[in-house]
């Protein structure tokens, strides 16, 4: 099993240990995908770096999300973050939105972005074909966007999604920041655009943060449909605070095959996917059990997802536990986000005054 004394501290010149910084979107709940990719590795870290972890709800706001739902989801996943083992006393915990400094710089680094970076980012031109309706994988998505004439429309906070991103980072001059595939580009553009800045003013204020390299290969959480990967907009998620009705659920309806015609025969993608979800939480001989039973025709998928969901179970409903507990102390949460922000803004206010007085910003 791994732990914390699996990942080796690491200080800058300064004696300081680096800062680990990543931030998670205030949509939803958090699911099996975010626990194994990101957050069990993120506690393995809080001994040995300086983290800071937020909950992007400026982020959530390029989808237009409704209000309630919006402040629901904020303290669901704060309450997520914390039972799934992140202690405040240990990292910084924040909302996004609490701290003011990160709008401001938004504006001012924005002022250092062209249009065509940010339209060619490969989230941004997936996002806008969907919001349009746009079914053509032409690389000409610009021209398409402009000249839609529809009702629908792509809102500006989307198109500048990798400033905000790149802000997040840089406000707190981060070394490291644990991405997944489908955030590499962005954080390309946030070292691109900390170049820009530097060179520009004629400066070195900016590092280039780095993707946090645990080791192995990325971790790939497969989704109950038979393909892909877990996600919440996809509707293939075991949540964390599913309950054991549902979870059970869920793993029963997962998509198999018709089941190995031959003995030895190539697992298909959709049973391979549950061996994977076994890989995380099952004994190694019960995985190699329903291997063989695959392998020799003999394996009765039922039996698979019973033994699947009873493993999950032993992980998930410790965490759905401390959730439920958590969601209802206010007085805590209150407590962690305010004691957060306070943290946050020491380092966010600081890089702002050093960045409006490098861009000329000053008292007269």
């Amino acid at each position: 099993m791994e732990t914390n004394k699996d990942i080796k501290p690491e200080n800058k010149a300064d004696g300081n240990k680096k800062v680990v910084l990543s931030g998670i979107r205030s949509t939803g709940n958090l699911h099996l995908g975010n626990y194994f990719g990101a957050l069990s590795k993120f506690v393995r870290l809080q001994d040995n770096y300086d983290c800071r972890y937020f909950i992007a709800d400026l982020h959530a706001l390029t989808t237009n999300p409704d209000p309630a739902q919006l402040h629901s989801s904020v303290k669901n996943i704060l309450a997520e973050y914390i039972a799934a083992g992140l202690d405040p006393e240990k990292n910084i915990i924040y909302i996004q939105s609490d701290i003011p400094e990160i709008s401001e710089m938004y504006l001012l680094m924005n002022m250092h972005v062209g249009i065509g970076e940010l339209m060619r980012t490969a989230s941004f031109k997936e996002k806008a074909r969907k919001a349009l309706g746009i079914i053509s994988d032409s690389d000409e998505i610009e021209k398409e966007i402009i000249g839609n004439q529809s009702n629908q429309r792509v809102n500006a906070g989307l198109l500048t999604y990798p400033t905000l991103m790149a802000v997040d980072i840089l406000i707190h001059k981060a070394d490291y920041v644990p991405v997944g595939k489908d955030q590499e580009q962005h954080l390309e553009l946030t070292r691109r655009f900390a170049r820009r800045f530097n060179s520009f003013y004629k400066t070195e204020y900016f590092g280039e943060p780095v993707n946090f390299n645990f080791g192995g290969e990325a971790l790939k959480v497969p989704g109950l449909d038979g393909s892909g990967k877990m996600g919440k907009s996809e509707g293939n998620c075991i949540y964390l605070i599913d309950d054991e009705k549902t979870l059970r659920k869920k793993v029963m309806r997962a998509v198999t095959d018709e089941g190995p015609k031959e003995p030895n025969s190539a697992v298909s993608q959709p049973v391979e996917n549950l061996f994977t979800l076994m890989g995380l939480v099952s004994d190694p001989d019960v995985i190699q059990h329903y291997r063989d039973a695959y392998a020799d025709c003999s394996i009765r998928y039922g039996d698979l997802k019973k033994q699947l969901a009873e493993d999950l179970l032993k992980v998930t409903m410790p965490i759905r536990e401390r959730i439920l507990d958590i969601k209802d102390n206010d007085e805590y949460l209150s407590k962690v986000v305010k004691q957060g922000a306070e943290r946050a803004r020491e380092h966010a206010s600081k890089t702002l005054k050093e960045v409006r007085e490098i861009m000329g910003i000053r008292p007269l």
